[in-house]
């Protein structure tokens, strides 16, 4: 994403040339993040124009603490820890995994110092549904929400939205936030029931 500024047509232009080589040089596909009050004025027309593909609608929510903790829940067991265990990310990854090599990704959480709690939805002993939190300045943001096709409906993600919306109070953080697909109507769904509401939404430009 280029920085935020005041630059015309032609500058704008020319920094994102200067992007394209340097993802080029590093065998790389250039891609944007359109967001507003981030990018400068006219970039995504710019990149439009130049045959950018628009892709991943995003929608950035936001919500109270205690009215997310309020949701009702049902009945599942919920079990959280401060770092990722193997029956965690083994849920996470049989819903998002790309069936790749997922060293990379268990790297990536083990990097994360914030506090945070890595929350299980519990059935008969198996994990059926996960989330994680990371608590800073306030606010906890919501990661990598998981459920098995199996427990679908059945208000294993409202009842691990409810247990990290407590645990976020216990820390501090009276805000939470977290990042949905725009087109996940099913998950859009449940963050509206659960007191989430859009603060902005944005794309990305990717080159063809």
């Amino acid at each position: 994403m280029l920085p935020h500024g005041d630059a015309g047509p032609d500058a704008l232009v020319r920094r994102v040339v200067t992007a394209e080589k340097f993802c080029a040089d590093r065998g790389m596909t250039a891609r944007f993040q359109i967001a507003p009050g981030a990018c400068p004025q006219g970039l995504d027309a710019i990149l439009a124009e130049r045959g950018y593909r628009r892709e991943s609608p995003m929608s950035l929510r936001a919500a109270p603490a205690a009215r997310v903790a309020q949701t009702p829940s049902g009945s599942l067991r919920i079990r959280w820890d401060d770092q990722p265990t193997t029956a965690w990310f083994d849920v996470w990854n049989a819903v998002h995994g790309q069936g790749g090599d997922p060293a990379a990704e268990w790297e990536m959480l083990e990097r994360v110092n914030a506090p945070s709690a890595y929350a299980c939805a519990m059935v008969a002993g198996g994990v059926v549904a996960v989330a994680r939190a990371v608590a800073d300045t306030g606010w906890a943001g919501l990661f990598g929400m998981a459920t098995l096709p199996r427990a679908r409906g059945k208000g294993a993600a409202r009842s691990v939205l409810a247990a990290l919306a407590e645990w976020a109070g216990g820390h501090q953080a009276d805000h939470m936030y977290l990042q949905v697909e725009s087109d996940n109507v099913p998950a859009l769904r449940l963050y509206e029931r659960t007191g989430f509401s859009e603060v902005c939404g944005y794309h990305y430009r990717s080159a063809e």
